[in-house]
Formats: structure tokens, C-alpha cells, sequence
């Protein structure tokens, strides 16, 4: 991959000393001012829609050559095209709206970069500074309705602050733990007139992030890592944010220490690695979740401890001393206290702990994990992932999603909504390398699949992307496969049509006594009596698709499917849609079940594992 595909980060404006510097001047409106400063803090791509408040914007921005403007057909869209962008690309995913419901429609993406560190920045239009507070048409107070869902966010009301603020933005998405922020610009502002000059002077008070670790904690970690028995290396999507993989291998292989690489980690150490034993979590692996559990020492590494991994987190590793290296020190002992807290970036943590590691091998000191990885093995190959054909001779969902995955090219990307299909695309898809998987891991968002594929597309063009979705996050944001046909985003979208919101009828079959309310999307039997998966389609996707400008197949039988695939792996100049009929009643295992201890795991539907320690039968 090239460095941008890995997530380089992007040059930043620097905040102006006082010696010699060439500054441009020039005198323009504010919304001229506004792309402006977009050009010269590097960003190519905006995701958007027009309207009132921002319309002065969008005139100077046809005009730009270096700015490049993708109108989707719902904000939301916009959001999450960013968020797909700058996962893809390491760069600010940068989309933009109108004030009232075209910024209020950001709400969501915005949250969704905020729960999982995705450089963001929203630039929304507001009614004119002297209407502010009125209740005018159109005006919602989005400073205030995004406060607690931003790093930062600012109400511009003068043309001439336009600059400092958008480059103070990319600074602060981008530094740190990166996250979201919103630029809320007056329409009065916008018409002003003004001058533009570049760079600006940034005035960020208070705002330095810690980036490097406090050597003693390195050295306490080392010492912990070398003197365990039974360690795990815990990875979270920090280190993916930090470009940390190389180093983490290192580290990993130095150690010899088994890696669980998180939902929002995966790819950030290979899967094929045999030092990886899955993912944890309520839908993770048996070996993940139980090495966890039964571990004396747990490296979290840009990792935060969330419920989806713990479980019920007072009965969570009860043996373990922990190591938590985080950037936001707001994460660290916030669920889970640390004996050896880290403050820093973790490229730069993983890199000192290697060094602070080889000098205690130096010095004799040195894990031995073998009889960890003798109970890790077994464990291993007594409870692998796996799943079963349906009787009927259906499509089994996982298959579909295993073997997308085999046949996609090298380096694909692939995007998934929320619920079975995400969870199968995290098991039975093998992620090697990193921005190779993006997800709505934090808030668990439907509808994010579609347009974060697109935004993927628009700033990788150059790899193939799937879009893993169900039916039921399908049709929150299909509308954008319309934006993707009209500006040549040829993204791949595989529907796992199950014809139910598959994983709430799962928690209805095992919690609910199979009361199937209201989780039923397919249209009923039709009138030949037919099975109501199999009957007349309501929508029918494949129509729907077409409508759209979209290239669609319809996949109802496992002698179809490799052929179905690689036909949509062979078109590249149109998006394409499979709608694939799969079975209902696939269930994602292995599963905690919400609110339980993480050793109540189930491997299967009433199979519960034994460990052959006779604490868990």
C-alpha cells in the first residue's frame, strides 16, 4: 500500500513565529476565504449537500480545482463518506451542511467518529449572526447540540477568523486522539467581505496532547511483561489511528505474548499471525475472550476497556495485573484501574516498550509462556470459529461472507453496518493489513456501510471496496449508491438479505421466547403460498439497485455464489449490488450474552466450553 493508504497523517499548518515568513494575502468574501483555507490545509475531497445558511460556500467551491465536491443525497451520508475517507486515507474526512436539520442530520456521524477516534471535521452553515437565538427558519444551535460528541467545536461570526479556525480544526481532528470537530459558520460571515492570508496564527491554549511515555512506566511495563506467566497483548484502534503496526509486530514477536486485536483493531496485527488469537468480546473468539479472563498481565494498547469487550466488568480478568497505554489519559483507569498507566502515543509507547523489553532479555530476564500457550492451543483448536450448513440447502450467510472475501482482490477494503453481518465480516474475512476494515464499532450505527465504502472509494480509488450490509442497514442509506453512480464510486455492496433485522430476532430467538416483534423486514408469503423469504420482495433490491444506476444480482443458491462474485469483482465501472437470500435463523457465535461475566461465553447455541481446568465446567 502506499504511505497515504496506510494512514499517513497529513501536513499540518503550523502556528506562525515571529520570524520572516511569506504570507499571502488576498482580499475575498469569506466564503472564498472558507475554501481557501480548505485548499491550503490539504483537503481534496468534500462530502456534502447545499442549502440556505451555506449556499454563499458552494459558489466559491465550484470554482476551486484543488477541492473536489461529492453531493450526497442525505447528510448523514456525508458523515460517514468522511469518516470512510479518512479511515482510508489517514487523512481529515472533511463533509459539510446546511444549518437546522442539514447540520442536525451530522448529529449521527458525528457521534459515530467521536465513539471511534476518527478524524472529522463538519463545517455547517448558521442563519445570519444577528438572527441567532430567534428561532429563525432554519436555525439549530449544533455548537450546543454537538458539544458533548466533538473534540472542539467553534461558531464562527466574523469573515476574518474563517482561516485561524479551519486550520485549528485539521490541528485538533488530527492530533491526539482523533476525533470530530464542528465549524459553525454565520451566513453573514460567509458574505463578508474580508482577507484571506496563509498560514494563520492558531490559538489553541491548553491543548497539547502527550504523545511521549514517561520512561519509568515503560520500564515498570517491561518488567511486568518479562515476569508473567500468562500475558496478553490487548490492541485496540489506537494503534491503527497511531500507525503503530509495524512496531506492535515487533513487540508481539519479541514477546512472544498472544495478541487479541479488537473490533475496532482488526488488521492491526495479522490475523494469520500465530501469535493472534482473535478477537475479543461478546461476539469474539473462545480463545480471545478466555486468554483475557485467565491471563496474569494485560497490555492494552489503545484500548478502552469498553462493555462489548469486558463483559460485566467486575468479574473481568480478576487476576490480571494491567498495563493501559492510551493517548487520552480520560481512558486510562476509567473502567478498569492500571497498575502501570501510559500516557502517550502508541507508535511511541510500542516503540520504547521494545527497547525496555530487549534490555530485560539482556539482562537474563525473560518470559517463559510456555505452559500459557500449551492451554492457548488447545483452546484454540477445540473451540475454532466456525458454522454450520443450513439443511435446507440455503445460503448460509457466513459462506457468503467467507468467500467474498477469499475471491476480493489484494488490498481490499471492506466496510459493514451493524449486527450479524458485521460480526461474521470481523470472524470469517482475514484481515492481514491495516485500513482494510472499518466499522461502527462505538455507537454501532446502521446505515454506516454504504457511505463509508464510498468515502473509502473516493480516497483509495485505486482498491477494490465491499460494503458488507444487511437488509436492515441497506435501507437506512441506500440512496447513496445513486451518489456513487453519478460520480464514478464503483464500491461493491453485498446485501445479507436474511429478510429480519437479524441480530435483535437473534436476542428475541434466545432471550424473547421467539416473539418476533416487529424484527420482520420481508414482505409475507405471496400469492402462491411460497415461503415469505422467498416470495415477492418488498423491496426488491435488485430493482432498486438498477433504479439507481447500479449493476445488481440476486444470489439465492451456493452453486451460484462463486460465480456471482466474481462477476462483481469484474465490473469496475458502475457500482454493483448482489442481494444474497440467505438463511433466517443463522445465529453469530461464539456469544456473552449482555450483562454476563465474559465466563459464561457460549461457543455454540448450549455448548459451553470446557478448559480443562475444572473451574469453568
Amino acid at each position: 500500500m502506499t504511505e497515504q493508504a496506510t494512514g499517513a497523517h497529513p501536513p499540518q499548518p503550523r502556528p506562525r513565529s515571529g520570524g520572516p515568513q511569506s504570507v499571502t494575502v488576498e482580499h475575498v468574501t469569506g466564503a472564498q476565504s472558507l475554501i481557501r483555507s480548505l485548499e491550503e490545509v490539504g483537503a481534496d475531497t468534500v462530502f456534502g449537500i447545499p442549502g440556505g445558511a451555506i449556499l454563499p460556500a458552494y459558489d466559491p467551491l465550484m470554482d476551486s480545482r484543488r477541492v473536489r465536491h461529492v453531493l450526497v443525497r442525505h447528510e448523514q451520508g456525508a458523515g460517514h463518506a468522511a469518516e470512510g475517507y479518512a479511515l482510508a486515507t489517514g487523512k481529515v474526512g472533511v463533509c459539510m451542511a446546511t444549518s437546522g436539520p442539514g447540520a442536525t442530520n451530522l448529529v449521527t456521524p458525528i457521534a459515530n467518529a467521536h465513539m471511534d477516534s476518527v478524524p472529522l471535521v463538519a463545517i455547517t452553515g448558521q442563519v445570519a449572526s444577528a438572527s441567532i437565538g430567534t428561532d429563525a427558519f432554519q436555525e439549530a444551535d449544533i455548537v450546543g447540540i454537538t458539544m458533548p460528541i466533538t473534540k472542539h467545536n467553534w461558531l464562527v461570526t466574523k469573515a476574518e477568523d474563517i482561516p485561524r479556525v479551519i486550520a485549528q480544526a485539521f490541528h485538533v481532528a488530527s492530533t491526539g486522539r482523533p476525533g470530530p470537530v464542528l465549524v459553525d459558520i454565520s451566513k453573514d460571515a460567509l458574505q463578508a467581505q474580508t482577507t484571506f492570508s496563509w498560514p494563520p496564527v492558531m490559538d489553541l491554549p491548553g491543548y497539547r496532547p502527550v504523545t511521549k511515555p514517561h520512561a519509568k512506566q515503560i520500564r515498570e511495563a517491561a518488567k511486568l511483561i518479562t515476569g508473567a506467566k500468562r500475558p496478553v497483548l490487548y490492541v485496540g484502534g489506537g494503534v491503527l489511528k497511531s500507525q503503530a503496526t509495524a512496531e506492535l509486530k515487533v513487540l508481539a514477536e519479541l514477546t512472544g505474548a498472544p495478541v487479541t486485536t479488537t473490533l475496532m483493531a482488526l488488521g492491526a496485527f495479522p490475523d494469520s499471525h500465530p501469535l493472534h488469537v482473535g478477537m475479543p468480546g461478546m461476539h469474539g473468539s473462545v480463545t480471545a475472550v478466555t486468554a483475557l479472563q485467565k491471563a496474569d498481565l494485560i497490555v492494552a494498547l489503545g484500548a478502552r476497556f469498553d462493555d462489548r469487550v469486558t463483559g460485566k466488568l467486575d468479574s473481568f480478568a480478576p487476576h490480571a495485573k494491567i498495563v493501559h497505554a492510551d493517548i487520552d489519559p480520560a481512558e486510562i483507569g476509567k473502567n478498569r484501574a492500571a497498575d502501570v498507566p501510559i500516557v502517550g502515543d502508541a507508535r511511541e509507547v510500542i516503540a520504547d516498550l521494545v527497547q525496555a523489553v530487549q534490555k530485560e532479555h539482556a539482562e537474563g530476564h525473560r518470559g517463559d509462556y510456555s505452559a500459557w500457550w500449551k492451554d492457548l492451543n488447545r483452546w484454540r483448536e477445540t473451540y475454532p470459529l466456525g458454522y454450520d450448513q443450513p439443511a435446507d440447502g440455503s445460503l448460509s450467510p457466513q459462506a457468503v461472507i467467507e468467500r467474498i472475501g477469499q475471491l476480493a482482490p489484494a488490498d481490499t477494503i471492506f466496510t459493514a453496518g451493524v449486527g450479524q453481518h458485521q460480526m461474521w465480516a470481523a470472524h470469517f474475512i482475514q484481515y492481514d493489513k491495516p485500513a482494510t476494515w472499518l466499522n461502527s464499532g462505538g455507537a454501532g450505527t446502521m446505515g454506516y456501510s454504504l457511505p463509508a465504502a464510498m468515502g473509502a472509494k473516493a480516497g483509495a480509488p485505486d482498491r477494490t471496496v465491499w460494503a458488507i450490509d444487511g437488509d436492515g442497514c441497506f435501507q437506512m442509506t441506500n440512496q447513496e449508491l445513486t451518489t456513487c453512480a453519478l460520480n464514478n464510486i464503483p464500491i461493491k455492496v453485498a446485501v445479507i438479505n436474511n429478510g429480519a433485522l437479524g441480530m435483535v430476532r437473534q436476542w428475541q430467538t434466545l432471550f424473547y421466547n421467539q416473539r418476533y416483534s416487529n424484527t420482520v423486514l420481508h414482505s409475507g408469503p405471496d400469492t402462491a403460498g411460497k415461503e415469505p423469504n422467498k416470495g415477492t420482495r418488498v423491496p426488491d433490491f435488485v430493482k432498486l439497485a438498477e433504479a439507481m444506476g447500479c449493476y445488481a444480482l440476486r444470489c439465492e443458491s451456493p452453486d451460484e455464489l462463486d460465480k456471482v462474485i466474481e462477476e462483481a469483482n469484474a465490473i469496475n465501472d458502475r457500482p454493483v449490488v448482489i442481494d444474497f437470500i440467505v438463511h433466517e435463523d443463522a445465529m453469530v457465535w461464539p456469544m456473552v450474552a449482555a450483562g454476563t461475566s465474559n465466563d459464561t461465553i457460549m461457543a455454540a447455541r448450549d455448548v459451553r466450553p470446557d478448559f480443562g481446568d475444572g473451574q469453568d465446567d
